[in-house]
């Protein structure tokens, strides 16, 4: 039998940075915070990057077949709180942060990040609450060093 408690409290202790993942269909645009993100590949290049299957940004990347990912620093957690909620909620998140279009996928990118990775999607798997969507890195940018946000030390929970 699975102890509940145990399986909250082990899995919430698997380490995640924070990160906005932009994403767009068309002229429409979105971002939201993602944590459930990993490498997974040196050649080619690849990137896992787990999206709620009821969200508006899944069935955009779906259409699509692109995301970008922008690597939050350490003191940026007012900007991963500001996409937690769902855009059909909040309106336009983009809206008062400084973002450029990707120039490989044309996806949201945050300026004031560390850096981006852009992907191309290849491959996914379609269980449980969210979908698993395995990205091939087609460009990146380094904006500034830094140290990058960690769910960890922002106080929150997200898994378990």
């Amino acid at each position: 039998m699975l102890d509940e408690q145990a399986k909250k409290t082990i899995l919430r202790k698997i380490p995640h940075g924070l990160y906005i993942c932009g994403v767009k269909d068309g002229d429409e645009r979105n971002g939201f915070t993602a944590s459930w993100v990993m490498q997974a590949s040196f050649k080619p290049p690849l990137v896992v990057n787990c999206v709620r299957a009821d969200s508006g940004s899944h069935a955009m990347i779906k259409t699509s077949g692109v995301f970008a990912l922008s690597v939050l620093d350490s003191s940026q957690k007012e900007v991963a709180a500001q996409f937690f909620k769902p855009q059909r909620i909040v309106g336009d998140k983009l809206a008062d942060v400084d973002c450029i279009a990707g120039p490989e996928t044309g996806c949201p990118v945050i300026t004031d990040s560390l850096g981006y990775v852009e992907c191309r999607v290849v491959g996914s798997v379609d269980h449980g609450d969210h979908t698993v969507f395995v990205g091939e890195v087609v460009g990146a940018g380094v904006h500034r060093e830094g140290d990058p946000l960690l769910l960890e030390s922002t106080g929150w929970q997200y898994g378990g």
